[in-house]
C-alpha cells in the first residue's frame, strides 16, 4: 500500500477524508497551519485533529506553528478577498511544506484535506498541488473530497465525535472579512 501525507487542515474536515483515503493509502496526517490565528484557536484545532487521528487509528504529524513565516510569505495580500491571491498564497505555503516533508520521510505522494470544503476552490487547491508536485518531484493525489457528499459526511462525524468546528477559515483576515 502506498505511504501518503495527508495535509489537514483541521480535524473536522479530515474526518471523511481520511474515511476515504485509509481504504486506499497508509495514511499519516500532517497537521501544518500556521495561518490559524490566535495561537489559542491553533491549540484548540490542533486538539480535535488528533482526536481524529485516535479515532481513525492513523499516525499524526505536528508541523511548526510558523505564524511569522506564513505571514511574510502574504505580506500585501492581506487585503485580498476570502478565495483571493491570499487564499492561494496560503495554500502554496502550506502544501510545499507538505510536499517537502512527504519526500524527506519517504512517502510515495501527499494530498490534503482542503477540498473537503464548499468554501474553497477545489480547482485551484488541485493546481497548487500539481505544480508543487513537479518543483518537489513528489506525486499529490488531486480530490474533490466535496463530492459523494463529502462535506455533510464531515459535518456528521464531526457531531458524533463531538468535535469543535470552527466558524472560520484560520487567518486573522479570514475572520476579520468574515465580521466585516
Amino acid at each position: 500500500m502506498q505511504k501518503l501525507l495527508l495535509h489537514s487542515c483541521c480535524g473536522p474536515c479530515s474526518t471523511v477524508v481520511i474515511e476515504r483515503l485509509k481504504e486506499r493509502f497508509d495514511v499519516t496526517v500532517f497537521y501544518f497551519n500556521p495561518n490559524i490565528e490566535p495561537r489559542e484557536e491553533y491549540e484548540k484545532r490542533k486538539a480535535e485533529q488528533k482526536k481524529v487521528c485516535l479515532f481513525h487509528g492513523v499516525p499524526f504529524v505536528d508541523g511548526d506553528y510558523d505564524n511569522e513565516g506564513w505571514r511574510n510569505f502574504v505580506k500585501g495580500l492581506e487585503g485580498e478577498p476570502e478565495g483571493g491571491k491570499r487564499c492561494e498564497q496560503c495554500f502554496v505555503f502550506r502544501l510545499r511544506k507538505t510536499a517537502q516533508l512527504a519526500k524527506a520521510r519517504g512517502f510515495d505522494l501527499f494530498a490534503t484535506t482542503l477540498s473537503v470544503s464548499p468554501h474553497k476552490n477545489t480547482e485551484l487547491i488541485n493546481r497548487v498541488g500539481e505544480e508543487i508536485y513537479r518543483e518537489e518531484q513528489i506525486e499529490f493525489l488531486p480530490e474533490s473530497f466535496k463530492k459523494k457528499d463529502g462535506y455533510l459526511r464531515s459535518i456528521q462525524i464531526s457531531k458524533d465525535l463531538n468535535l469543535y468546528r470552527q466558524n472560520y477559515c484560520g487567518c486573522d483576515f479570514s475572520n476579520w472579512h468574515k465580521n466585516k
